[in-house]
């Protein structure tokens, strides 16, 4: 099983070492386009004004502008632990166990609209790009150089994909096969309606429980859509599949969700 994760706007600071390519995920197929991207941005970024355009940034989102200038100089540390925002902090990857922290780094990949996907311990610096950003230098839309870049990487056509991401984030990089996670909940009238504020402190809690189920001792390793229904329901969780639109729909109660301990 593989999780598919969004980024976030916002990032943790800091980090020791430096950003090494090679080392990240699927470097033959996304190695070029990672160049490019990384290159386009860093020209942008050298000029404040088109690139708090391009970028979407406010007068005090500026500064991170910086970040963009000091990829390779800056520090990194884990994709899992440099993003931050509602869905990670529901993860809550700092107190997970040593056991549970290695589920996520063998099982979860994030969209990085600079880095394409990544393995959750895949070591980046902050930077501030998103998926709906224009960079001129590229003379193409990310959608399109991430697109034709993904499509070079090999997926198991036994692994079960379930793609927690955003639209804008999914058009990076398309899945072949797989299951798109949408997340509802049930008012006290029973009826059910899309989540909205809690939709992403949803998904980090339900990552949270994966990890920490896949990290149990003797815990068997969930292989396809059935099987993630039956621990859905051992969790006490509300789950169900439509096959016809290759959609999981997870059931919360209104409001937030409980976490997990």
């Amino acid at each position: 099983m593989l999780v598919l994760l969004p980024p976030s706007e916002t990032k943790r600071v800091g980090g020791a070492g430096v950003l090494d390519p090679g080392a990240l995920h699927a470097p033959d197929a996304l190695g070029a386009a990672r160049e490019r991207v990384r290159a386009a941005l860093v020209e942008l970024s050298r000029d404040d004004e088109a690139a708090a355009k391009s970028l979407k940034l406010g007068v005090k989102n500026r500064g991170e502008l910086e970040h963009n200038l000091r990829l390779g100089t800056s520090g990194v540390m884990p994709a899992i632990e440099r993003y931050t925002g509602v869905l990670y902090d529901a993860l809550d990857v700092g107190s997970l166990s040593a056991a549970a922290r290695a589920w996520l780094d063998e099982h979860v990949l994030v969209q990085s609209a600079l880095f394409g996907l990544l393995w959750a311990g895949d070591e980046i610096p902050a930077y501030r790009l998103s998926a709906g950003s224009r960079l001129p230098e590229l003379e193409a839309p990310l959608k399109r150089v991430w697109g034709e870049a993904h499509a070079r990487v090999n997926w198991a056509q036994d692994t079960l994909l379930l793609d927690l991401r955003s639209k804008d984030y999914g058009a990076l990089a398309p899945l072949p096969n797989g299951y798109f996670l949408n997340v509802v909940q049930r008012g006290a009238n029973g009826e059910v309606r899309a989540l909205n504020h809690f939709n992403k402190a949803a998904k980090g809690d339900l990552v949270r429980r994966l990890a920490r189920s896949g990290s149990a001792t003797g815990a068997a390793e969930i292989d396809g859509v059935g099987e993630l229904l039956v621990w859905a329901a051992a969790e006490g969780l509300e789950m169900t599949v439509s096959e016809a639109d290759r959609t999981v729909t997870l059931v919360t109660e209104l409001g937030a969700p409980a976490p997990v301990s």
